[in-house]
């Protein structure tokens, strides 16, 4: 401990103000660090790249998806490729090449962009909503259905639902998503093989991948009906040109490769997927000429499935072309969640803490020179 220096104060010299004191440490000064709004988000997303990618949650199909496209186009170009350059032409591996990088860069833009996320209503926001539903309800005659508000869009009335969650009416063509608990603007449908929702942001990059997919998936099908129809000619059969080309076909099964009986169950998996993926391309290219969402066309909105007889598309401009530039190329809207933008002080909490205390011998030698001289201070005369 430190020794603290006491001087003897004599009783006949003058009374002295007491020594001043420094002032006490302050033990409890924080330092609080501006925190972004993506550090705070409501809803159950991902962020990474200090907020600039946004996923679902729920996203482990993403690298599955991912995954089946770099194994299947890697052993194509791998197998396929050399026997089809030789015998056929050298733009085969060009062709996939450009296919290849076009699905990859449409699926990565698809997972990693904000589909069109709403923010939630704040406290003065909500509560002034709930003021307009209550006052709505007690001057008009006319009362609509419970937490609900018709609007008039092209001469068709088209009713708003309050979100119990985000506070708000929904936008026209807004729904809620419940597995990432978000208003998505003209929300399509969740999508786990892209790992995020496909709304009015994304849509256009989810469309340009399952179209080039279904062209890449077709193209190297082809490729290997070809590389096999050719090893089979002069009577070999189909079963020779299975056992000679190792990798004959776009699934990777690589420790059953040798195996016809495999490669055969592989080749009609294959030609399933095509149709399948084909198929979700012939859809969604009918829902982009009617100007229509997933969501929409299975609730029936505007085909009288829903209960409204008579109802038509409001959002379809009766012409295809004119659907097509409107839901494909127009200008990209903004994001309007802000995830990289900084939260107001208030509503930040502190993400860091610099406490300067002192130690405890130190603490204990302030008492104690504290304590002294208030026994030493001479006697106040009466």
């Amino acid at each position: 401990m430190k020794n603290c220096e006491y001087h003897q104060i004599d009783p006949q010299a003058p009374s002295t103000p007491n020594p001043t004191l420094p002032p006490p440490i302050n033990a409890n000064k924080k330092v609080i660090r501006a925190r972004r709004k993506w550090q705070a988000f409501p809803g159950r997303n991902r962020f990474y790249c200090d907020g600039r990618i946004i996923v679902a949650r729920q996203s482990g199909v993403l690298p599955l998806t991912l995954g089946l496209i770099l194994v299947t186009s890697t052993l194509f170009f791998i197998f396929d490729c050399p026997f089809l350059v030789e015998h056929l032409t050298s733009c085969i591996p060009v062709i996939g090449g450009v296919l290849f990088v076009f699905v990859v860069i449409s699926l990565l833009q698809t997972s990693f962009t904000d589909p069109g996320i709403l923010p939630r209503a704040g406290p003065d926001e909500a509560a002034d909503i709930e003021r307009q539903i209550d006052n709505a309800g007690s001057s008009s005659s006319y009362r609509p259905p419970p937490r609900t508000k018709e609007v008039l869009i092209h001469q068709q009335v088209v009713k708003l639902k309050y979100c119990f969650t985000c506070k708000m009416f929904r936008p026209p063509r807004t729904s809620h998503c419940s597995l990432c608990d978000n208003c998505v603007e003209r929300f399509d449908h969740h999508c786990p093989w892209v790992g995020n929702c496909v709304g009015k942001r994304n849509y256009r990059f989810f469309y340009s991948f399952i179209v080039s997919l279904s062209f890449l998936t077709a193209f190297i099908f082809g490729c290997v009906t070809t590389h096999l129809a050719m090893r089979s000619q002069g009577g070999k059969g189909i079963i020779f040109a299975l056992q000679q080309s190792p990798a004959r076909y776009p699934l990777p099964l690589i420790i059953f490769l040798d195996s016809p009986s495999c490669t055969a169950i592989e080749l009609v998996v294959c030609f399933f997927s095509v149709w399948s993926i084909l198929g979700l391309s012939g859809f969604h290219t009918y829902l982009v000429a009617s100007n229509l969402t997933t969501n929409e066309d299975i609730k029936g909105s505007w085909s009288g499935k829903s209960g409204s007889e008579g109802s038509r598309n409001p959002y379809s401009y009766n012409n295809i072309f004119m659907n097509c530039c409107a839901v494909l190329c127009g200008p990209m809207p903004p994001s309007l969640i802000d995830r990289r933008g900084f939260l107001p002080p208030e509503e930040a909490l502190p993400a860091a803490t610099e406490i300067d205390l002192p130690s405890l011998e130190a603490k204990n030698d302030i008492n104690m020179c504290r304590q002294g001289f208030r026994d030493l201070s001479p006697p106040v005369p009466l």
